[in-house]
């Protein structure tokens, strides 16, 4: 029995010092796991988003609390401002612009958001994160990785502050249609009387009265912001981005008509609002700022309140994103100033003439966007009452020309019955043009160079997008077959020269169809600045109007 005690307590204290060794094991695993952990440092894509939150009760209104962060990368230093987010929460959101380690440092008068510090490991952007939008020369647009990006997009108003499962049903839409930009409005938009009040508003009620016939009047704090409104719109802008759209955030507009009076806030509440939404959306990498919607509209504001607004918005916006604003029908705005980097222009003039948007182009020195030329839809207004076929042909013109034309939709059931109008509140489109939109973008990114004219205002009808790369687009014309002529001089392309062999592809825009031409054409002695096939050959065309000769090389 003795011997039985011994080895109990043998083996009792031998399992007691394997369960100490153990204990120690783990323990120094953890601490040493726990020491890597914050000494570890978040990675971030390069242009995605990483957020610094400050947690602290600061006295008085905290929406006027300055927060900056000094963020020191490869070669580059970036301050970008922060914003408060309601409860007693802070934010500073960064997008890293090259690859490599980030440190950052903030700055404020409350000490609970001073001197705070860390760092960033920026890695290699993955799948279709090819980072913001920028201008690619004098008149086209790429990614910031050098992607070639052809604007191809549509408008869609109030599609972010309609309730209910609409505004999924506009990303499902988009997603289906390949339209990869959409122009839509940051103030929520009063389309009549009756149209019901929004969920939620960008600041916070003072209080609500009551008018004669019922209606709420509102009173405002305009220092003081509902962060819940703009995370919603964060949300919005996301589910852009995760599809490959660009959000052309348009910041004021005048279709408010006092109904809440966004369209009237003091000059100080206007400047405080474009700061904070830029603090706010400038870290998304998909955000283009549109400084208003026929800005001539807004009787309130005096001409030179606009070039505070934009630099207000420039200033303030460390990534420097696209940035424009729009007018009323063919009232064209000074463009050329440095702080727009691309005209948004509504004429649909232009577009309606072989030629005529190259014209604009050729004025600014910058990209054109027709971002109106009247819309698809069945309304009694002339400018809401296009066919499918008239949309897709102005933007097809807009192309051609070396500019670019944004889509737009407005079928009504009735008069007050916005259910089914894209152009005001998104949804499923109800129109013809939008199914030919991933057929044009296919067109399009197979291209060697952005489209322009081959000989400016003596060919309105010959294009080009390289050496030996040409588009001719018959657009309503019907003719039983084309002659190969072609202009000498190809922009700043090589001249056509004798003895080169093409072929010719016919594609229907329309029916997205593409048809090769089974001649082969061999361009003969020049005459006169054009030049032939040398034996005079012709191109056999279907009876349909619409149609797009792509004429390429074969080498």
């Amino acid at each position: 029995m003795d011997f039985i005690y011994i080895c109990y307590d043998i083996m009792k204290n031998n399992m007691y010092k394997l369960s100490l060794m153990k204990l120690n094991y783990w323990f120094i695993t953890l601490l040493f796991l726990g020491t890597w952990s914050v000494s570890a440092q978040e990675k971030v894509e390069c242009w995605g988003r990483y957020e610094v939150s400050l947690q602290t009760k600061v006295k008085g209104n905290p929406f006027e609390t300055e927060l900056t962060a000094l963020f020191e990368g490869p070669d580059t230093t970036i301050t970008v401002r922060g914003f408060y987010d309601g409860n007693n929460t802070f934010k500073i959101r960064f997008m890293p612009v090259k690859t490599g380690k980030w440190s950052y440092k903030t700055q404020s008068k409350v000490e609970a958001l001073n001197a705070k510090s860390g760092s960033i490991v920026c890695v290699p952007s993955t799948g279709e994160n090819h980072g913001p939008v920028v201008v690619d020369g004098m008149y086209h647009f790429k990614y910031a990785d050098g992607k070639r990006y052809y604007p191809i997009g549509t408008t869609s108003y109030d599609w972010m502050h309609v309730a209910g499962d609409m505004p999924d049903k506009t990303v499902e839409s988009l997603a289906l249609s390949k339209f990869n930009k959409i122009r839509m409005l940051l103030f929520v938009q009063n389309f009549d009387p009756d149209y019901p009040e929004p969920e939620r508003f960008p600041f916070e009620i003072k209080s609500i009265k009551k008018d004669e016939k019922g209606k709420p009047v509102y009173e405002w704090d305009y220092t003081r912001f509902n962060p819940a409104y703009f995370a919603h719109v964060e949300k919005c802008v996301q589910q852009l981005s995760d599809i490959g759209v660009e959000a052309d955030m348009i910041l004021f507009h005048p279709y408010d008509e006092g109904r809440w009076g966004f369209d009237r806030m003091p000059m100080e509440a206007n400047v405080r609002y474009l700061k904070y939404v830029v603090a706010r959306l400038s870290s998304f990498r998909n955000i283009w700022w549109s400084l208003a919607n026929e800005y001539d509209f807004l009787r309130e504001r005096q001409p030179e309140d606009w070039d505070v607004f934009t630099r207000t918005v420039v200033e303030n916006d460390p990534y420097s994103h696209l940035c424009s604003i729009h007018s009323n029908t063919a009232k064209y705005y000074k463009y050329w100033m440095p702080e727009y980097t691309h005209a948004s222009i509504q004429d649909q003039a232009p577009v309606e003439i072989h030629g005529g948007a190259a014209i604009v182009k050729n004025i600014y020195k910058k990209p054109i966007i027709f971002d109106e030329v009247c819309y698809e839809g069945n309304m009694d207004n002339r400018w809401g009452s296009l066919s499918g076929e008239e949309m897709l042909y102005r933007m097809w013109q807009g192309v051609m020309s070396g500019a670019y034309v944004t889509h737009a939709e407005c079928y009504m059931n009735s008069a007050n019955d916005y259910s089914r109008n894209f152009l005001a509140v998104g949804g499923t489109f109800q129109g013809e043009a939008w199914k030919r939109i991933a057929f044009m973008r296919k067109v399009l990114d197979a291209l060697p160079n952005p489209v322009q004219l081959c000989d400016s205002s003596w060919d309105p009808f010959t294009s080009t997008a390289g050496e030996n790369y040409l588009l001719v687009y018959l657009g309503k014309d019907v003719k039983p077959e084309w002659e190969f002529n072609l202009p000498l001089k190809n922009a700043v392309y090589p001249r056509l020269k004798e003895g080169t062999r093409f072929k010719v592809e016919i594609l229907d825009t329309w029916n997205m169809t593409v048809t090769e031409c089974p001649t082969v054409f061999e361009t003969g002695t020049p005459t006169h600045y054009r030049i032939f096939d040398k034996n005079f050959g012709r191109v056999k065309l279907p009876d349909r109007p619409y149609l797009l000769l792509r004429i390429t090389e074969i080498l």
